[in-house]
């Protein structure tokens, strides 16, 4: 048994985006975590998702847009809430954006490539923590407005997978309660005779 990826997979957790500081992943770290990233199931090598990297000055100018799409869709939105859009994507030194991309194949249906959209979100959190860093996976409600989606190019077809937040923790969180399995396994009745 590989006992560093077990542990790993068995205390993994999330540390909130405001609590995730510089530095972020180097050049060399970065892409080591995307390629991780990819390693992900893909029924017929189809690779149904891509990323967007906010980083420096990107973070600021795709918040001044969520400040701008907010006040549009919210006149009754205050100061605070206007600065919070403006400074969301400022509270870790990279966000990965990761965007569903599914393709027309007769036979890949789209769910399994949402899904492989989603393990990619997955790849990415476990392998900034393997490089010594704290992530957040968030879908918060930019992940749903179609303005949002306009203003990073998604195409028609794609939605937002996932924003990945990522950089040095500034605290450790605290474990929290896990399902209890004997609520979510089961072993099916064989439900004929053999």
């Amino acid at each position: 048994m590989n006992e560093p990826v077990i542990t790993q997979l068995l205390t993994r957790r999330s540390v909130k985006a405001n609590a995730l500081a510089d530095p972020g992943p180097d050049d060399g770290t970065l892409e080591l975590i995307l390629k991780a990233g990819g390693r992900v199931p893909d029924h017929k090598k189809l690779t149904p998702w891509r990323f967007i990297l906010l980083q420096g000055e990107a973070r600021s100018a795709f918040g001044a847009k969520l400040a701008e799409i907010c006040a549009a869709r919210e006149s009754y939105a205050s100061d605070i809430r206007l600065e919070a859009e403006r400074t969301r994507f400022t509270r870790a030194p990279l966000v990965i954006v990761t965007i569903s991309s599914p393709i027309d194949h007769p036979a890949c249906p789209e769910w399994e490539q949402v899904l492989s959209a989603g393990a990619v979100c997955m790849n990415l959190l476990h392998a900034a923590v393997a490089a010594g860093f704290g992530a957040q996976w968030l879908t918060e409600w930019y992940s749903f407005d179609p303005d949002v989606a306009n203003a990073f190019g998604l195409a028609q077809h794609e939605k937002f997978a996932g924003f990945i937040y990522i950089g040095t923790a500034q605290e450790t969180p605290a474990d929290r309660g896990r399902p209890d399995l004997t609520q979510i396994a089961s072993r099916p009745t064989i439900p004929f005779e053999a």
